[in-house]
């Protein structure tokens, strides 16, 4: 059926990781030799139940080529933070090493789910960016959501997906890469 997902790739985390790497071929976090390429033209990656070590760490991301994620500054970003304790802010970054969002937090209850749309990732000739769908909850309490966008200005293919923290590790969260079928 068109426009159904099928998943590529997933990760739980058993205990705290620096980063997990969806897709990337062999060096993937799940040891499937899983990659982004040709298969489709758009992906998906979801998040549950993601966790830091570090209280107030930002959650962040690279795309990876040949299996190494791409720290250079060339990601940019922009989006709609709404929040339950102030009203809502924008913001938005150019020439970045990465790109982010929630702060998360380390008390009970704590998480952070994220659903984010991948584009172009395995054409050569574009630049990859994503969509941001996200949600945070925080013990003070704080419940935030994160819609936007973020863009690597680089033309080359990308073939996976790295998650981390700013500081420390990921403590805890399930993590699956799906292919929306063509």
């Amino acid at each position: 059926m068109a426009g159904s997902l099928i998943k590529v790739d997933e990760f739980t985390i058993s205990s705290p990781v620096a980063s997990v790497i969806l897709g990337g071929g062999s060096s993937g976090s799940s040891g499937l030799n899983a990659s982004i390429d040709s298969t489709y033209d758009v992906y998906m990656v979801k998040a549950n139940d993601v966790v830091p070590s570090t209280d107030g760490a930002f959650l962040s991301y690279r795309f990876t080529v040949s299996g190494t994620a791409d720290s250079s500054a060339n990601y940019d970003h922009a989006y709609k933070i709404l929040r339950t304790d102030t009203s809502f802010s924008n913001n938005s970054n150019t020439n970045q090493t990465n790109l982010f969002e929630l702060t998360g937090g380390t008390g009970t209850g704590e998480a952070t789910q994220f659903i984010h749309y991948l584009f172009n990732f395995n054409n050569a000739s574009e630049y990859s960016f994503i969509t941001i769908e996200s949600t945070g909850f925080d013990n003070t309490p704080i419940l935030a959501g994160f819609q936007g966008g973020g863009v690597l200005t680089v033309t080359q293919a990308c073939d996976g997906y790295n998650i981390f923290y700013s500081t420390g590790n990921i403590a805890s969260g399930t993590f699956t890469l799906y292919g929306l079928k063509k």
